[in-house]
């Protein structure tokens, strides 16, 4: 794991919860804290100042909730987008507000949000509000692609650091009835049974290896966003793979992780395969 968690502030409320989460986070993880503020090229001496100002007062709450880490900011220069994404190359992850300054307040994830979710190179953490009660359960959604299998271990490795509770979601999908109801109702049958076994014995696997996780599992029958979403009312972070099985390789954020970061309220980390690189690189 890299040595610290990036977080991107612009001075809007979204950003400060970001920064209260990040901060205890990295407080639990033992990581340093960098707070990155991005500015335009070349920005306006009143506009330069501003940032300057905002970067200011979130590397003072960043300290304030971090305690005795390493907090470092830094007021950079250039496309927000790309210098994000930059950082999360050797971030251990990058968290970010929901929507910004300036974004439609009818916007639930801001385009900066969803884009570094998109491409980031590790761990992206979307945060909506400050978190006003705390469950003690992280939730994964989990159906054994590549992806899941990068997002299981990141909500273990926070899990651990949490000292929370794991839920493991499986969400089943029922398929569109047919006319040959008969023979289609045993063929779904076998492959729900199928499905559910695989996903029951790669959970207990995983479960196996962390011994010391309070894990729990369960399969639901529905679309996964409205499963995660439900799930994700009493979780302190509902943690997805960017894109999972089924989903366009060419793809970079799933329609299921998309539609978690419109749906879910709290915290949501969406997590990708390092190899796949960024937008930027590789």
């Amino acid at each position: 794991m890299a040595g610290h968690i990036v977080v991107g502030v612009d001075g809007s409320a979204a950003a400060s919860a970001a920064v209260e989460w990040a901060a205890e986070d990295a407080r639990r993880k033992g990581l340093g804290l960098r707070v990155v503020h991005v500015c335009a090229s070349w920005p306006a001496e009143h506009a330069a100042g501003r940032c300057a100002e905002a970067l200011a007062a979130a590397g003072e709450r960043a300290g304030e909730a971090a305690g005795d880490l390493e907090v470092t900011t830094e007021l950079l220069q250039g496309n927000v987008i790309e210098r994000l994404l930059a950082e999360s190359a050797t971030a251990a992850e990058v968290v970010l507000g929901s929507r910004g300054l300036g974004e439609f307040q009818a916007m639930l994830v801001g385009s900066v949000s969803l884009a570094v979710a998109g491409h980031a190179a590790g761990p992206a953490v979307i945060v909506r509000d400050a978190a006003a009660t705390r469950h003690g359960r992280v939730v994964v959604g989990y159906d054994r692609s590549e992806h899941a299998e990068t997002a299981m271990q990141y909500a273990v490795d926070h899990a651990r650091a949490h000292g929370a509770r794991l839920h493991v979601l499986h969400a089943w999908r029922t398929p569109l009835l047919t006319p040959h109801q008969a023979a289609y109702n045993s063929l779904l049958a076998d492959a729900y049974q199928e499905e559910t076994r695989d996903v029951a014995e790669s959970v207990a696997s995983w479960r196996e290896k962390n011994p010391d996780l309070d894990f729990t599992h369960e399969t639901a029958t529905g679309h996964p966003v409205d499963v995660l979403a439900r799930a994700g009312a009493t979780a302190d972070l509902v943690v997805v793979g960017s894109r999972g099985l089924g989903g366009f390789a060419s793809a970079v954020l799933g329609s299921v992780s998309h539609g978690v970061l419109h749906h879910v309220t709290c915290p949501v980390a969406v997590v990708r395969p390092r190899h796949e690189g960024t937008l930027t690189g590789t």
